[in-house]
């Protein structure tokens, strides 16, 4: 899956020296599409080349930040598994290699990846209603985006293993108080006070900026990377799996998935 172009759904401008990105689909949550994904990984990559561009910046429209993935794909993905896993998804290449600052605002709900993708945000800013959680099990599957490693790191491995195996959700001041959020805003002032911190660390000096970044993430990156070459062979495996195919159907039939039968 390559990078494509500009889409209807993602929202790319620059605005002096920040590349802001949007995801546009509130009428789905802003849940990702494999076109959507692609097109955030070309404006990420391209904002990583330009000389113009210092930080990057990626909020959602509306009241939502992401709902995760499109799971009409997923369903479609149980007959299909979708790319191979040497192939990976090149928005998540794009987020965990980008050398420049990286910033995301979250309104209202981040689920999925839209949470596991802010582990590898630089700064995480969050209005007070935003909501997080992670229900890769609840649906059959298992963590990606090498949350698997950035999580526990990050929070502990017993509330990590709690998020995780329950998929339960959490506010955005416990995601401050587990180290997750930098600050908590009112809802109609995140996107504007965390632009601002993009535009602080902007004007600071950008080489100096950019190593200091690669020296914070050095001792992780080769774990990383392999954590999420490994997490992509097991979640593609997931995808054609009957619990997940359980999950799903029980998803679209708006009712309570039967796992009793399995072992």
């Amino acid at each position: 899956m390559n990078a494509t172009g500009p889409i209807a759904e993602i929202g790319v401008s620059r605005q002096q020296a920040v590349c802001r990105i949007e995801i546009r689909r509130p009428e789905k949550k802003n849940a990702l599409t494999r076109e959507m994904y692609s097109a955030m990984a070309g404006a990420i990559e391209q904002a990583d080349a330009d000389g113009r561009i210092r930080v990057i910046f990626l909020y959602g429209a509306a009241d939502f930040f992401c709902a995760g993935n499109d799971l009409k794909e997923f369903q479609e993905a149980v007959d299909d598994p979708g790319p191979r896993p040497e192939q990976g998804n090149p928005f998540m290449r794009a987020i965990s290699s980008a050398q420049k600052p990286m910033i995301a605002a979250v309104t209202g709900p981040a689920i999925g990846v839209g949470v596991t993708m802010l582990l590898h945000f630089d700064l995480v800013y969050a209005g007070e209603s935003a909501s997080f959680a992670m229900p890769f099990v609840n649906l059959g599957l298992c963590p990606e985006a090498g949350s698997s490693f950035l999580l526990p790191r990050l929070v502990g491995h017993q509330r990590a293993a709690e998020m995780l195996f329950l998929g339960e959700t959490f506010s955005a001041h416990q995601a401050r108080e587990f180290g997750m959020v930098n600050d908590v805003y009112p809802d109609g002032e995140v996107i504007e006070k965390a632009f601002s911190r993009a535009e602080k660390l902007a004007q600071q000096p950008p080489e100096s900026v950019r190593l200091t970044k690669s020296l914070l993430k050095r001792s992780a990156s080769d774990a990383i990377a392999d954590t999420m070459r490994e997490e992509l062979f097991h979640f593609s495996q997931r995808l054609s799996s009957a619990e997940c195919r359980e999950a799903l159907a029980a998803f679209f039939a708006r009712r309570q998935p039967d796992f009793s039968s399995f072992s």
